[in-house]
């Protein structure tokens, strides 16, 4: 799998784990301890959705295995306006102003935290100047 779409990948299978764990909860009949349990691990959204989690475990671990953490993270912002946009679609749960607003703001600090990532890479980043100021031994010029 590209780069490219493992990065797409852990948003959208952390939304469908959403959707699943959604769709076993409301299958729960309100039993408690091991009963409840035993019907968590008999509904199959439940299952379906550890199985989800599980896969999305070892792909985000491909994913930090090839970026920088400051640029892998914020993917995972994008996860809470897929989510909002589940419930809404899927659930017919409402949307309000607020967070519309809200998932702009995400979407744009996805964008500003990956950009200036990328920007300082390229600029040698803050790691360079560090060195450089140890190289002079922190000396006034």
């Amino acid at each position: 799998m590209s780069m490219r779409l493992s990065w797409l990948a852990v948003p959208v299978l952390n939304t469908l784990y959403q959707f699943f764990i959604k769709h076993g909860a409301a299958q729960l009949d309100g039993a408690a301890g091991a009963g409840w349990l035993w019907q968590a691990l008999a509904s199959h959204w439940i299952l379906a959705a550890i199985a989800v989690e599980i896969g999305c475990f070892f792909i985000w671990m491909n994913v930090l295995a090839e970026l920088d953490l400051s640029r892998a993270f914020p993917l995972s912002g994008i996860s809470y306006v897929l989510i909002i946009a589940t419930g809404w679609f899927v659930f017919g749960e409402p949307i309000v102003g607020l967070q519309v607003i809200g998932s702009g703001l995400i979407l744009a600090g996805v964008w500003l935290i990956a950009s200036a990532a990328g920007e300082a890479s390229e600029q040698g980043g803050w790691d360079t100047k560090r060195n450089s100021l140890r190289a002079n031994g922190g000396e006034d010029r």
